[in-house]
This record gives structure tokens, sequence and C-alpha cells, in this order.
């Protein structure tokens, strides 16, 4: 099979559309599901966040478009405002090579709806793109008809999970044929997606990028501690000690992204902040803001920053490892993209240290950074420490000497005085680990229950 978007045998409008792009070579989930999608099966794609999942459906789709059919003929579901209209803007460019454009509208909360809903009554869209809230408002005015379509795209998947659309998109699905052609894409799918998936999509061509291709080779991936430093002027001076062309930094929650970006601007800095709690209007003028590169610097929340594609992040912050370690995919897949190279910072507290074990066992693996200087050197790892102590507590000096002591002819007593000290330690060694395991399980409850808050208010202001 040739290497390059012939070998799709596309319309000559999408290789136009494609050269106009500049892709040349179609990425490793495109390679996969192009050609399920041509061949009219359902597919779950599974890819990181950057890898080309939005063209591996939009290009087959359009290929199959019939011009003279003047109704609904796709239907494609994004989590968020931000991710529709990333995939609206990709629909127009490459409806602006089509030689009879196609109709494509598009549904999010904060628009129009009752200029939609005027539209409407002169012609259906061949092409629905939008928030699944709004979709499904839509259809239950009577206005859109959307059961003639044959395909369905439900996009970030594990998003829409999160942040509780599935039930809405569940709707959706009810309203379409039962020989649906759906396509699910993510970068990762939750178990809790499986019934949804079994309920659709009859043995479904799975295509899973492997995890080694989860951080991009193109990102330079640093953890730095920061026990001892103030935080707020860590970022501050790493955000400048160098010249990033648009840096993006993560924030776990919106009281944390408004004081981070609030330090940031009293010292200098002209900071975009991007959260849930922004008002539709506010946030749509900051993101096209973001767009034109008028900030170099964006604090931005997960759910947020979802939505944002952005050519040329070259330095991603993590102010703080994500309570939901999914998210990381997320946030380190936003540099690095088209083959330029990115740096993704994560801060973490020697507290963490769990979190990022278990980053490192689904094959992220980070190279240990300090400040050093006003320099960023290598440090040593995280674990040199935790070996040292671990070797130290076998061989405990207390205890060598109570060892040594038992192999000597002592009296019998003393051995058990020996013995029970030995005990004593153990259990004070148990004491102390399992002290050490409550207090991580209560951080995690605590972080849990602020995710939580987060997205019920997130929800609030999305349809």
């Amino acid at each position: 099979m040739k290497d390059d978007f012939s070998a799709f045998n596309f319309q000559p409008f999408i290789m136009k559309a494609l050269a106009d792009l500049g892709f040349q070579t179609p990425t490793p989930v495109q390679k996969k599901v192009i050609p399920v999608v041509l061949a009219g099966k359902s597919v779950v794609g599974q890819s990181a966040t950057g890898s080309g999942k939005t063209h591996a459906f939009l290009l087959p789709i359009f290929d199959q478009l019939d011009p003279q059919l003047k109704q609904v003929q796709v239907v494609i579901a994004s989590p968020s405002r931000e991710l529709a209209y990333q995939t609206y803007n990709a629909a127009k460019q490459l409806n602006r090579f089509a030689p009879e454009p196609f109709l494509i509208h598009n549904y999010v909360g904060g628009t129009d709806k009752q200029r939609q809903l005027n539209q409407l009554e002169n012609a259906q869209p061949q092409v629905v793109i939008g928030t699944p809230g709004r979709i499904l408002d839509m259809v239950s005015s009577g206005a859109l008809d959307i059961h003639t379509a044959t395909q369905l795209v439900v996009d970030e998947a594990d998003m829409t999970f999160d942040m509780g659309f599935l039930t809405t998109v569940d709707q959706i699905a009810g309203r379409l044929p039962a020989d649906l052609q759906m396509m699910v894409f993510s970068a990762t799918i939750p178990e809790q997606l499986q019934p949804f998936l079994k309920k659709y999509m009859d043995n479904p061509v799975v295509e899973k990028i492997p995890v080694a291709t989860v951080i991009n080779p193109n990102v330079d991936n640093w953890l730095i501690n920061t026990k001892g430093r103030d935080r707020n002027q860590l970022i501050y001076q790493l955000l400048t000690m160098g010249e990033p062309y648009l840096a993006l930094v993560f924030a776990n929650t919106r009281e944390r992204a408004n004081e981070l970006a609030q330090y940031l601007q009293e010292n200098g800095l002209d900071v975009a902040l991007i959260h849930g709690g922004l008002q539709p209007r506010q946030r749509k003028r900051v993101m096209r803001q973001i767009h034109h590169l008028d900030y170099q610097y964006v604090v931005a929340t997960d759910l947020a920053a979802r939505g944002i594609d952005i050519d040329g992040v070259s330095l991603v912050i993590n102010d703080d490892v994500p309570e939901d370690l999914e998210y990381f995919v997320h946030r380190v897949g936003r540099t690095g993209r088209n083959g330029l190279h990115g740096t993704a910072i994560t801060l973490y507290q020697p507290a963490e240290d769990q979190l990022i074990e278990q980053l490192e066992k689904r094959g992220i693996h980070f190279h240990p950074k300090a400040i050093r200087g006003g320099r960023v050197v290598d440090s040593h790892d995280r674990n040199r420490r935790n070996n040292r102590k671990r070797k130290h507590e076998k061989l405990d000096s207390t205890m060598i000497g109570f060892v040594k002591k038992t192999k000597k002819k002592v009296k019998p007593g003393y051995k058990k005085r020996i013995r029970k000290a030995i005990a004593d330690d153990r259990e004070y060694k148990w004491r102390k680990q399992k002290q050490h395991e409550e207090r991580h399980a209560r951080r995690q409850r605590q972080r849990k229950h602020r995710r939580e808050r987060e997205l019920r208010r997130q929800q609030e202001n999305q349809d």
C-alpha cells in the first residue's frame, strides 16, 4: 500500500483540500481508520490527542457525501463548543474544494437558536456538527430532521462520558436508522462506555494506536519537584526562562486557574484565561484571540482546554498532576504536533509519587529536572531517595545491633527483649505505612469531590 493519501482513491477535491492543508502522509490512526469507514463499517478509533482523529473521519465522510441528496446524511457530536467549532472549521476547509459545496450547520450553545430555526425552514443541512445538547434541542423542536442520517460520529467519547452527555448522545442515536454506521473516536475508551457501544455497534472494528505512541516522541517530558518552592514563582520562572512560541499552563480547578492567571498578569505577562466559568461570548472571544496569537501564555482547566486545538504550542506546563490521569495524555498532546518539537513540564510534590508511578506504568517516561542558577538542569531520579531509604530500612542500625546480639550466647530473657524490639519496630513501620496510605486515600477522595464539583459547574455552562 502506498504511504500517502492517494492510496485511498479519494475524489479529486479531497486531494486538493489535503494539498491546501499541506498533508502528505496519513497519520497512523488515519491509515487504520479511513479504509474501515470507506468500507461502511462501524469503528472505534482510539488514539492520542493530536494524532489526526478529526480528519480520520472527515475525509472518508466527505468523500462519500451525495451532493444531490438534500437531507441530513451525517451527524457529528462533540462534547464541547470548542471541539465542535474545531471540527466545523475543518469541515468547511474541505467543503471549499467541493465542486458542489455541501450544506453544513454547526449547532452549539451560546449561539442564536432562533436564527438556526429560521434557516431550517428553508433547507435541511447535509452535515450536522455540534454539541449533543443543542443538536437534541433542535431535533426536539421538530425543526432538524436527522432520521435520514446514515452516519453518526461521537468525537472525544471519553470526554462525552466525563461531562455527562452520553445520555444525550444516546437519545440522538435512538432517532437514527438501525443500520447506522457509527464512528467513535477518543484518546481513551473507559469501561463505562462499553454498554453504549454494545447497544449501537454490532461487532465494530476497533483500531488502537499502541501505548508507546501515546506521548509524541517529539515532546521532551520533564518532571520537576516543587518541594520547598513557591509554585507560582516557579511557573513564572519557567515561562520567562526561554521564549516559548505559545505556552499552555494547565490547572486542575478554575479557582487555581484564576489564582495563577492573576499572579502571572500581576508580574507583567499577558495571559489568556480559559475555563468553564467564563460566559460563552467571553470564552469564544478569548479563543478567537488565542487562535490569532494575541497571547503568548494561556492558563486553562482540563475540560475547557480539551477544545483548544492551536498550532504552535511549544510549551505545556502541568501546574499539578491531573486528578484524572487520563487528562495527562490530553495535556501533553497539545504540543509537539505536525512534526514540531515541544516540551511538557509536570510539577509534582513527593506526596504524589504514586500518581507519577501510575503514569510511568502507562508507558510515560519522565526526565527529572531542576532549576539551578536560572537554568533547567538534569536532576536525580525521584526514586533515588526512596531506594536509599528502603535500603536503610533493611539495614537499620539499631536492628543490626539487635540481630548481631541474637547470634551471641545471651540469656533467654534478653533474647525475648530483642525479639520484642524487632516486632515493635515492624509494627511502628507498619503503622507509619498505614497512615501514609490513609492520607493518600483522603487526598484522592478530596480530589474526586473537587473534580465532581468542577464537572457539575462545567455542565451548567454546556448544552
